[in-house]
């Protein structure tokens, strides 16, 4: 299609809406510098791999966040802006996408950014033999065709309002086409066109970035290397980052949160976080199938001691959305905490066998908040005990097979609700919840540009859900990361809770 047959409007993309078009450059830059040093940030776990389109964690994403980049990112105000995308366009009937690419963009290892990149890195994570765990978000490109070496198009089957934001995320991090096509191992060696290269990776222990000396914006970014070092013990953590061992502790929570506000060489970053914390639910195993024994569980958990004792604070909330999105509807009053009610349901209910709760044993505030939910659930009356995996055996048993009974994650945020509820309502997701008028009204706000038709019908999704309980919604934490005071230019994606390092520096000596 020739250019003529492209919207020109020019719209800014807040959360929520389409972007017709966005056109621009880098980001403005400082010239100053400190000079070449190297940042520690301590990592609360071990990634489960460092191919972008191979998981869905967010521990690797807060790693490949400074190995690559997207066709387009987030700004600081969540808008979506121009990445290794300098403009883009849409076709009136939203389903063709034209992207113009940035020239003069170098990989790691030296080969110049095309399209030949943009269509390779698109073909994989779309490849159904690949099974990316994100495969789902890219469903609707029916085609992505080269119109030359710089400019791009997506042709999708239908209307997609969702897709911007999902260009934007993490796993489409853009890969060398070279190094696709001969099998390269981007598990453990990520090649990318971020602000910095990889290194080495020792299992369980650290994470080694070197600066980026060809990245494209230029000036950026100050640091000379980051270290991300693995620390699974919040305690350890802290007492690292008071000693100087470390500059950052990417979460913080009680009692090492008290510790950390009153030490002097130390500052708390607080934000809003993205994250909904849950207590998932296996609702295709007896009797956890039955809603009555669902709303017996939540009634059970006191969602504001979940959120003070193991996540150092947050908001409750009562369905799938963290409160500080545009989409958010408080259902908080459909059900209470009611400690009675739940030990009705837990008398009145045959049991099996024990309702194991499984726990990722890298993660220490999800450990803390199990222990909490196994404590409440044992008083209320149901027959609980907790087991510990590795991340990679909850990835693989829990989140990919749905072998479990109850589980406790924090869903990371996403930059369109779709993201988040795309494949609710139906038996593909690990909760095994299936409800057609939640699964109808996410497919219908997906293909639907107007963002305030689109609240309606996530309205239906997210008071169904917050009803029918496939989770026990506890709520939105705050994200708290402890940061060496004076450490400038530090921030994390709202959405994405992620951190972007390009700005990174210390002050001058």
């Amino acid at each position: 299609m020739g250019r003529s047959g492209f919207s020109r409007l020019t719209v800014v993309f807040l959360l929520g809406c389409t972007s017709l078009l966005y056109a621009g450059g880098a980001r403005d830059v400082t010239p100053e510098q400190t000079g070449p040093v190297g940042l520690v940030f301590g990592l609360s776990g071990d990634p489960d791999t460092l191919d972008p389109q191979a998981t869905s964690g967010t521990l690797t994403f807060q790693v490949l966040r400074s190995v690559y980049d997207t066709l387009v990112e987030p700004d600081r105000d969540g808008r979506i802006v121009p990445a290794l995308a300098r403009e883009w366009s849409i076709s009136p009937d939203g389903t063709v996408w034209r992207f113009e690419l940035r020239r003069g963009v170098v990989f790691h290892h030296g080969g110049e950014f095309t399209a030949d990149d943009v269509i390779a890195t698109l073909q994989r994570v779309m490849d159904e033999d690949y099974a990316s765990p994100n495969a789902f978000e890219y469903q609707m490109i029916r085609d992505v065709r080269k119109v030359d070496d710089f400019t791009v198009e997506l042709h999708l089957s239908e209307a997609h309002a969702p897709l911007l934001a999902t260009l934007a995320s993490g796993w489409s991090a853009i890969l060398p086409a070279d190094l696709v096509h001969q099998g390269h191992d981007f598990g453990t060696r990520p090649v990318g066109t971020g602000p910095f290269q990889f290194s080495h990776w020792i299992r369980d222990a650290e994470i080694l970035l070197e600066q980026n000396p060809r990245y494209w914006i230029t000036g950026r970014p100050y640091l000379d290397s980051v270290r991300f070092q693995i620390i699974t013990e919040q305690s350890v953590m802290a007492q690292a980052l008071i000693a100087r061992e470390i500059d950052v502790a990417d979460i913080v929570v009680e009692p090492e949160l008290t510790l950390l506000r009153n030490a002097p060489n130390v500052e708390i970053y607080e934000s809003t976080s993205a994250l909904v914390m849950v207590l998932a639910i296996n609702t295709s195993r007896p009797p956890l199938d039955r809603l009555e024994v669902r709303q017996g569980i939540n009634a059970a958990i006191d969602k504001q001691v979940i959120l003070d004792r193991a996540y150092a604070g947050g908001i409750p909330v009562g369905t799938f959305m963290d409160v500080g999105n545009p989409y958010y509807e408080d259902f908080t009053d459909i059900y209470r905490y009611d400690p009675d009610f739940a030990r009705s349901v837990a008398a009145a209910t045959d049991f099996p066998e024990d309702l194991v709760i499984t726990l990722p044993q890298n993660f220490e505030p999800h450990v803390r908040a199990g222990e909490l939910y196994h404590e409440m659930l044992r008083q209320a009356g149901f027959p609980v005990r907790t087991r510990l995996v590795d991340w990679s055996t909850w990835i693989g048993d829990v989140y990919t097979q749905g072998r479990f009974d109850l589980t406790v994650i924090g869903h990371t945020g996403k930059l369109d609700p779709h993201g988040r509820l795309a494949r609710y309502g139906t038996a593909e997701t690990y909760v095994r919840w299936e409800d057609e008028e939640t699964a109808r009204a996410i497919e219908e706000a997906r293909q639907t540009a107007d963002p305030e038709q689109r609240r309606g019908l996530y309205r239906i999704a997210l008071e169904r859900m917050a009803r029918e309980l496939p989770f026990v919604f506890v709520g939105s934490p705050y994200r708290l990361v402890g940061l060496r005071a004076g450490l400038e230019g530090f921030h994390m994606d709202s959405q994405l809770d992620t951190a972007d390092l390009r700005d990174v520096r210390f002050p001058p000596r």
